[in-house]
């Protein structure tokens, strides 16, 4: 039985490729922190990837729809493709955020990111983390309280009027383009922090 055949065999054939990987390269030393990074990663990367891939592909490719007179329409997309991306969209957002915050507090970090290095005998690394930690958590607000609720009554998944619609659409719509502009710099923090600085 092929493990690519499906998602969760992927997945799995994945971890293990790379626990195979970190045991031949690093040996059988856990390092608890490298790990907890690992995660934060692949969560953002699950969660940055379904934001770019809403905003590049599926808005645009169910304007066109909508344009297409006689054409399919993007009802199969909104009914099969949308919910399953937001499932993976906001858990990955939870996952990314929640992994992140227990790096910053195994590293003693959280207080001096969140508070940008300003305490005393802050690290002068503090202010570039933190900067990406506020914006992770400015784009986890937006995917819970407004992407999300917004996007239920678009999808018909809760009962809404057609003016509240229109209204949940542009919301959701404006909100995930912020989280698209607002995550350029806090991934250009992120790298930031693990190498001294952006700007020389």
């Amino acid at each position: 039985m092929n493990p690519l055949n499906t998602i969760k065999g992927t997945l799995i054939a994945g971890l293990v490729l790379a626990i195979v990987i970190g045991l031949v390269t690093f040996g059988v030393q856990l390092n608890e922190l490298s790990l907890l990074v690992w995660l934060h990663v692949f969560a953002g990367v699950i969660w940055i990837g379904m934001l770019y891939y809403f905003n590049f592909v599926q808005v645009p490719a169910l304007a066109a729809a909508a344009k297409d007179q006689g054409g399919p329409g993007g009802a199969g997309v909104s009914k099969y493709v949308a919910p399953r991306a937001l499932l993976w969209f906001r858990w990955g957002a939870v996952a990314t955020w929640l992994t992140g915050a227990i790096v910053l507090e195994r590293t003693n970090m959280f207080v001096d990111a969140f508070t940008l290095g300003m305490r005393q005998n802050a690290p002068a690394t503090a202010v570039f983390i933190g900067v990406g930690a506020w914006l992770g958590t400015i784009m986890l607000f937006n995917v819970w309280v407004l992407i999300w609720p917004n996007q239920k009554k678009v999808l018909g998944l809760v009962e809404a009027t057609a003016d509240q619609i229109a209204k949940a659409r542009r919301v959701a719509f404006l909100a995930s383009r912020t989280n698209t502009m607002l995550s350029i710099p806090m991934l250009m923090s992120m790298v930031s922090y693990g190498h001294g600085g952006f700007f020389v």
